[in-house]
Order: C-alpha cells, then structure tokens, then sequence
C-alpha cells in the first residue's frame, strides 16, 4: 500500500515543505510571501486529516502510512518553524523545544520498538493536542498581520506556539514516564 490515495496524501505533505520555504526566496512583497505561506500550509495540514479519514474509509490503511503520517507531519512543522524562526517570529527556545521533542520521541519510539515495547509510547492525547496547537499556531505566524483587520495573527500565533510548547514538554514527559518503566525491565 505503499501508493495509495491517503498515502500520496502524505506524500504531498512532505512534497510542500520545499514550496512553503520556496516562497520567502521569491521577489513577492512580504504580504504576498507571508498569504501564500500560509495557504500553501493550511492546505497541506489538511491533508493530515484527510489521509487519515480517508485510509479509514477506503480502508486502506497500512503499517507504512501509519509510519509516514506522523514523520511527514514532522517535517512540515520543524520546516515551518525554522522558516518563522528565520523570519524573526517564533523565539528559538520555543522553536528548540518543539523540534528538540520531535527528535527525542522520534528515537525514544525507534528504541521502543527495538526492545519490542513500542506499545508503551503509542501516540496519546496530548500529543495529538500539542500537534493540533502547532498547526494552528504556525499559519497564524506565517501570516503575520491582522485577520479581516481585527485579529492580530502574530499575537495569537505566538500565544498558540507558547501553548504548543507546554503541550510539546507535557506530551515528552508523558512518553519518557510510560517508557522509563519497559526501559528498565529490559536492562535487568
């Protein structure tokens, strides 16, 4: 199932991220930048909803788009966050922690598996939140400037992306606790 419709999906997903960065090497005015930025983000994070849904219905769901969804998922934010970092519109502490967590769980699931405990991180609630405040908090940076002239986006962007931050060392500190336990156990 490796060229199912979810899975180009999650292709795509990866495919943007060269696109989203593409654009702040254009000639456009920022304002230009900044739209096309954040439409090209807000389309392809959909995606990660709709691969899903649709791999559910069309049942075509695959051991291999389990994996692919949540690494290209990844990518578009770690990609996004560096692209605002560079724009000056995330702190890097925040953008450290974020990409810093999805590296540490990211290895913290591959040394699961590898002693056969990868159940005891499977992906959790908090995750899934921390992952949702990301994708919301990053287009409203990317946008930077005000919302049908009333909602400062740079504002409840940089509130979300703190938010996203909480949840991203919550979420860390949840799967080290579930891990830490299998960790043990299998070092005696």
């Amino acid at each position: 199932m490796f060229l199912t419709i979810p899975t180009l999906l999650t292709w795509a997903r990866i495919a943007a991220i060269p696109l989203i960065i593409g654009v702040y090497y254009l000639g456009w005015d920022t304002a230009t930048k900044n739209l096309v930025a954040t439409t090209l983000f807000v389309l392809f994070a959909a995606t990660d909803w709709l691969d899903g849904w649709l791999a559910r219905r069309l049942n075509q769901t695959s051991a291999f788009g389990a994996f692919l969804d949540p690494v290209a998922d990844k990518f578009l934010i770690c990609a996004s966050l560096l692209v605002l970092l560079g724009e000056g519109r995330v702190d890097p502490l925040i953008a450290l922690i974020i990409i810093g967590r999805e590296i540490a769980i990211s290895a913290l699931r591959e040394w699961m598996a590898h002693i056969g405990a990868s159940r005891s991180v499977a992906v959790h609630m908090l995750g899934k939140l921390k992952t949702v405040a990301q994708m919301v908090a990053i287009p409203f940076l990317l946008y930077d400037g005000h919302l049908f002239g009333i909602v400062d986006t740079r504002l409840w962007g940089t509130v979300l992306v703190v938010v996203a931050a909480v949840l991203t060392i919550w979420s860390m500190v949840y799967y080290l606790r579930k891990a830490i336990p299998e960790i043990r156990a299998k070092a005696r």
